[in-house]
């Protein structure tokens, strides 16, 4: 009994210190991360991780407009081939749009079509958007505009040359590690941090700005501060005025935040559904225009799509940028394999969310499933030909 108790108060001491330890040397978001990611038996951030964080509401339309499907909707099942990734990845959702209309829409593991599912950088794209929208109403002045114009913190030296065009189109120079799995990488950092502002506003620039691609989530952050400031409103607030209301979309989204009433998580992390994310392949196959209504400027739109630089064709402004026989491509992508892939010249939208990918073998930027997706559907909507 004795050896218990003293094992006890042993064990109770050894914490203490570990959690002093961390307070000392400034790691304690990983105090955070132990109880909503580790102990939860993941070793990276998942679908359904919003359920653990405070989240800011990105409100349902007041005037839902549902997607309408197909005369033949459902008609062609998956092909045996989709289906074996689904499961080996663990997709949750899969959806075909074809002329604005659904024509396949199948969902896993539970999840339907109003299931919240983890966008994460996907929002990166929902962020360049409202960008787009901010130039529009003339909130922020151009691509152009500098960075220091919105924070004071980056007035000097390299950091006086970026604006938020190299924030959107991952240009900036600024000092990041873009490390999903270390625990004591900055991005980690900014997922547990409770004063993610602080930690944005400490970056230094190193690289010259708008000179190279280089992907860093916390160009996005940083990008959506400048939002912020220029529009006076949060971007959850922001995004569903200018987004999720005006497109119909027929169910709230939350969007994780740094802290109760915080700063939300831009370059990541919007919990909605796969019809709900689908809207902005639609709203930028129609290049800015929703219904009849130009929410975002087509010059904006065309610009986003395309290559900022010749040496990295990949990248527009928020969107990645890819090809299928010929056909061009550009998609919204965030981590785990969560896409909605536009093919404009075919009318096609597929989104795919689920619970993990496959990163490319012949070294792509892109992974090996976000081709099987692609190449899939098409057989698919073949046999719906023949």
């Amino acid at each position: 009994m004795k050896f218990l108790k003293k094992f006890l108060i042993g064990l109770v001491i050894f914490f203490a210190m570990l959690i002093a330890l961390l307070y000392i040397f400034k790691v304690d978001y990983l105090i955070t991360a132990v109880r909503t990611i580790y102990l939860n038996g993941h070793t990276t951030a998942y679908l359904s991780d919003y359920t653990e964080f405070e989240n800011r509401q990105i409100s349902k339309s007041h005037s839902p407009q549902p997607w309408p499907t197909t005369t033949d909707y459902n008609a062609i099942k998956p092909t045996v081939e989709l289906e074996k990734w689904h499961k080996k990845l663990g997709t949750v959702a899969f959806l075909i749009i074809k002329n604005d209309s659904i024509w396949s829409e199948s969902y896993y593991d539970g999840y339907s079509k109003i299931s919240k599912s983890n966008s994460f950088s996907m929002a990166k794209s929902i962020v360049s958007a409202s960008l787009g929208s901010a130039i529009k109403q003339g909130k922020i002045k151009s691509l152009d505009q500098p960075v220091s114009d919105f924070f004071s913190e980056f007035n000097e030296g390299k950091a006086a040359k970026m604006t938020v065009g190299d924030l959107s189109s991952m240009a900036s120079g600024l000092d990041w590690d873009e490390s999903y799995y270390s625990p004591f990488s900055v991005t980690t950092r900014a997922y547990f941090d409770p004063d993610l502002n602080k930690v944005i506003l400490k970056l230094k620039v190193v690289d010259q700005p708008g000179t190279t691609y280089k992907y860093l989530s916390g160009n996005t952050q940083l990008l959506a501060m400048c939002i912020e400031k220029a529009t006076g409103k949060s971007m959850a607030d922001y995004v569903s005025e200018t987004f999720w209301d005006p497109m119909g979309a027929e169910n709230e989204a939350l969007w994780q935040t740094d802290h109760k009433d915080g700063t939300v998580k831009a370059y990541c992390c919007i919990a909605s559904n796969a019809r709900d994310f689908a809207r902005f392949g639609k709203l930028y196959e129609h290049h800015g225009n929703w219904n009849g209504q130009q929410l975002l400027d087509s010059a904006f739109v065309a610009k986003s799509i395309t290559p900022r630089f010749e040496a990295s064709p990949d990248y527009g402004y928020g969107w990645w940028l890819s090809n299928y026989n010929g056909k061009k491509i550009f998609y919204m992508r965030g981590h785990l394999g969560q896409y909605v892939i536009v093919i404009p010249k075919d009318q096609i939208i597929i989104v795919r969310l689920g619970h993990k990918h496959q990163k490319s073998t012949k070294g792509s930027l892109h992974s090996d499933d976000f081709f099987v997706d692609v190449a899939e559907a098409y057989k698919m909507l073949n046999q719906r030909s023949e």
